[in-house]
């Protein structure tokens, strides 16, 4: 017997729910490639993409998910033999430079301590040690979404600018970007990478790198540019196709074209307000469920806490069987935990297309499935976050 049949819900970090206007968009009739209508979409995607990620930095898109962006970053701004260092708070930074590893590129890698954001006292001090400025770029995600822990990259500028390096300053926002506030010129950061399926309500396939001046400087002498990944091949003021190095992805623009105009149409500043209401209900649940030998928060520093995935560490408890519980029984897909993650842990995404019944209804199937295994829990986590919902409600 299952209850699952129905509309099945996403709250997995990404590939997060699409809106039912954008897959609309991505069902179109093929237009022409040559054509004006496209190449005006196009342009008013790279400009709305660029005012969300809060820079006038040159835009470069890559067919591919966020891997493919962790490349053309790479590609274009070192050579063999360059050392970068990942600031791990999780999985992706870290991940990001072990992608360059065998392009000729050396790793270190700055450990967070667990649960917790990257220190900047001590980036501060490794880069100070790098007398020499062997340390040619940093390495950041800005939202791991293993973890969950949401790092300062303010606070990560202002130790580079300490400690007088000159190293590059490389954030990997596909967890932010539309979820949370991202001001790639006004923090100071030399490049960025972005994807499509999280904030961004996109089916995954296409990803953004925005290169500041720093990071086009160091294109210049970089030796491990390839044909494909080359900025230098992707003249925007050329053909259309140039941009992409080959034929435009059609579908993802037109479905970007729509993600956007439902982010505008309803406000950034009102979409980030949704997500923190959002993600602080999940946060009142999980805080209601725990309790000792069960569930708990994986980042220890409230600060830290991202409003976009929430990591939760279960213990004694069987986070693979919950996870089946609510996809099997439920239809209700919950990320499971990766990494050093797996079988300990698991995810709540609250990013992108989601309202309070959602949420809600996610946090109660939860709560089910956890009652209906006899996990001991500390109280309701609907009741938890239905109180912290209506906090935020306008009474009429």
């Amino acid at each position: 017997m299952t209850l699952k049949h129905g509309r099945a819900v996403v709250a997995s970090p990404g590939p997060s729910i699409m809106p039912d206007r954008v897959l609309a968009a991505m069902a179109r009739a093929m237009p022409n490639i040559y054509g004006d209508e496209l190449l005006e979409t196009s342009n008013s995607v790279f400009a709305d993409l660029s005012m969300v990620a809060g820079t006038e930095s040159n835009l470069y898109m890559t067919i591919s998910n966020g891997h493919g962006a962790w490349s053309m970053a790479v590609s274009n701004t070192m050579s063999p033999g360059d050392k970068v260092l990942a600031l791990e708070s999780g999985i992706f930074a870290v991940a990001w430079g072990e992608s360059a590893v065998p392009l000729g590129v050396e790793l270190e890698v700055l450990h967070a301590p667990a649960g917790h954001a990257t220190d900047p006292t001590a980036l501060e001090a490794r880069l100070k040690a790098d007398t020499a400025h062997e340390l040619k770029a940093i390495l950041v995600a800005h939202i791991d979404t293993a973890s969950s822990v949401q790092n300062n990259i303010v606070a990560i500028r202002r130790a580079i600018d300490a400690a007088g390096h000159p190293a590059l300053l490389m954030v990997d926002c596909i967890a932010s970007l539309g979820c949370v506030p991202y001001e790639m010129d006004e923090w100071g950061v030399d490049l960025t990478i972005g994807a499509s399926q999280k904030g961004m309500m996109t089916p995954p396939g296409i990803a953004f790198v925005w290169a500041g001046d720093r990071a086009m400087a160091a294109h210049e002498t970089a030796l491990l540019r390839t044909s494909h990944w080359d900025w230098a091949t992707r003249v925007m003021d050329g053909p259309h196709y140039v941009r992409f190095n080959g034929t435009p992805p059609v579908s993802h623009i037109a479905a970007l074209r729509e993600a956007l105009d439902i982010l505008l149409e309803e406000g950034l500043a009102n979409v980030y307000h949704r997500h923190e209401v959002l993600a602080g209900a999940v946060r009142a649940a999980v805080a209601a469920w725990s309790s000792p030998g069960g569930l708990e928060f994986y980042v220890a520093d409230e600060a830290a806490r991202s409003e976009a995935v929430t990591t939760i560490l279960t213990n004694d408890v069987d986070a693979d069987r919950l996870t089946d519980i609510c996809l099997q029984q439920a239809g209700l897909t919950l990320g499971k935990g990766i990494g050093d993650f797996a079988g300990r842990a698991f995810r709540i995404g609250h990013m992108g297309h989601l309202n309070p019944p959602m949420i809600l209804g996610i946090i109660g199937t939860v709560e089910s499935a956890l009652t209906a295994m006899h996990v001991p829990i500390g109280g309701s986590g609907v009741a938890a976050a239905s109180a912290h919902i209506a906090s935020a409600l306008k009474a009429g």
